[in-house]
Formats: structure tokens, C-alpha cells, sequence
């Protein structure tokens, strides 16, 4: 059996507890060592095999599942954050099915959301915005002529922009491009719940500029949104005229 399961963004205690109880229980783990804390591994038994995926490739990781299947072992394949997201497991997962090996998946704490923790941010405030966008800037990887950041920009909504950090000032051009305001507020978050975590807030006017001297240039977290720093509407979830199955509203 092999379970994929998310580690969280970086803290250690921010693995789920099923997902720590799979890799406390392991016999194989397979980890993505360009992203993974290591610290995650003091989990695991002392005799579990361990393999960094960094330098492996995708038949690299399917032969040691393979070969782990057969002795009758259990493997984790470590991901950073959730795997749902960027987490390239659906190629893992075609290759498991077709080779008839069974697999599970544990969800993990996307960085998009430690990042609103690290801001202490909620990213949905009323009257601003109620959707939020995980996307990515293109790079190597092609992203969908619909889906560029200066279409998505429209919206105004709150994004969230994984893997662009070192394109920021395309990133900022596209946004400007599709609509956003200069004045916009922006935060970058590099390695959110990690012990060296770095802020830092600006507009789309500044936030290149904001950056430069603060050796911020991967494993960042690139937040834009109406919603830093707002006034806002408060939630008719507490509003004492509002009632709901749980609440009957109050007369003035």
C-alpha cells in the first residue's frame, strides 16, 4: 500500500496526525527533499528506507514503489504542503494504476494557507472579496491562454501565486495588465511556519523594489488582494439582527 500524504507547509507540527501516524508507521518513504523539512524524518522508524526525490526520477520513484510492493512493504510518498496543488501526483497515481498498486491520499496545509496565518489574514472578507485564486505565473510549465495572470487579474479577487517569485516583475506587469490598480496591496511570504520566515508588504507600485534587499527568491508565497489591510463588511454570521437555524435574531 502506498499512502501519499501532504507534510504542511514546513512546520513539522503542521503534518496531520494521520499523516504523521503513515510515516511514523513506514517502512519506505519517499520525500520531496527540495521542499520537505527534514525535520519531518526524525518521525520515521529507524530502519525505514528513505529516498530524497530530488534527484529521482518519475520511473525512479515507481521502480522503489515497485520493488517495496513486492517485499510486501508500506511506503509515504512525502509531499510538501497538500499534493493536490503543484503536487505532480496525478502522474504518480497514473503509473500506480496502471502497475495495479493500491494508494490512499492524506491531505496536507497548502502554503497558500500558512501564508494567511504568517499575515494573519483571512483572505475572504465581505464586501471585498469571496473567491480566492491559486494560480502560478507561466514558466517552464505552459499555463492555459485563459488562465494567464492578466486574464485572471479581471476578477479582482484575492490570488494566491505559487512558483513565480523569481518572475515577480512579470507578475506584477501582468497584474497591472489585467486590471489591478498600482496602489494594490501585495505580501510576500517566504517559507511560511519555517523558524526564517520573511514578510513583506507593498503595492504593486513598490513591492518589486520592496524585495530587492531581502534574499527573498524561492519557496515564496506571492499574495495579492483587496482584502490586506481593508476596510470591510462585517459577517451577517454574527450580526445580532440576523438569525439562522442555530440563532434567533434580536429585537431592538
Amino acid at each position: 500500500m502506498v499512502h501519499i500524504v501532504g507534510a504542511g507547509p514546513g512546520d513539522p507540527d503542521l503534518i496531520t496526525v494521520k499523516g504523521a501516524k503513515y510515516l511514523k508507521e513506514a517502512d519506505v518513504v519517499i520525500y520531496a527533499g527540495s521542499l520537505v523539512n527534514p525535520a519531518l524524518l526524525s518521525i520515521c522508524r529507524e530502519d525505514a528506507q528513505i529516498h530524497n526525490s530530488a534527484s529521482m526520477t518519475l520511473d525512479d520513484v515507481v521502480e522503489v514503489i515497485v520493488q517495496a510492493e513486492k517485499e510486501g512493504k508500506m511506503t509515504v510518498r512525502l509531499h510538501t504542503g497538500d499534493p493536490s496543488v503543484y503536487g505532480a501526483i496525478q502522474e504518480q497515481m497514473d503509473a500506480f494504476n496502471k502497475k495495479g498498486i493500491e494508494y490512499d491520499i492524506t491531505p496536507g496545509v497548502s502554503s497558500c494557507f500558512a501564508t494567511a496565518a504568517a499575515l494573519k489574514q483571512e483572505y475572504t472578507l465581505p464586501g471585498i472579496s469571496q473567491t480566492v485564486i491559486i494560480t502560478r505565473n507561466e514558466g517552464r510549465t505552459p499555463v492555459p491562454e485563459a488562465e494567464k495572470l492578466r486574464s485572471l487579474a479581471q476578477h479582482q479577487s484575492t490570488m494566491c501565486i505559487y512558483l513565480s517569485i523569481a518572475m515577480l516583475d512579470k507578475v506584477v506587469a501582468e497584474l497591472m495588465a489585467g486590471g489591478y490598480p498600482a496602489e494594490t496591496p501585495i505580501a510576500i511570504v517566504q517559507r511560511a511556519s519555517w523558524p526564517d520566515e520573511k514578510i513583506v508588504r507593498g503595492t504593486l507600485a513598490t513591492i518589486v523594489s520592496d524585495i530587492a534587499d531581502k534574499d527573498i527568491d524561492r519557496t515564496a508565497m506571492i499574495v495579492v488582494s483587496h482584502c490586506l489591510g481593508a476596510d470591510y463588511e462585517l459577517s451577517r454570521l454574527y450580526a445580532p439582527e440576523f438569525s439562522h437555524m442555530f440563532r434567533k435574531a434580536v429585537k431592538e
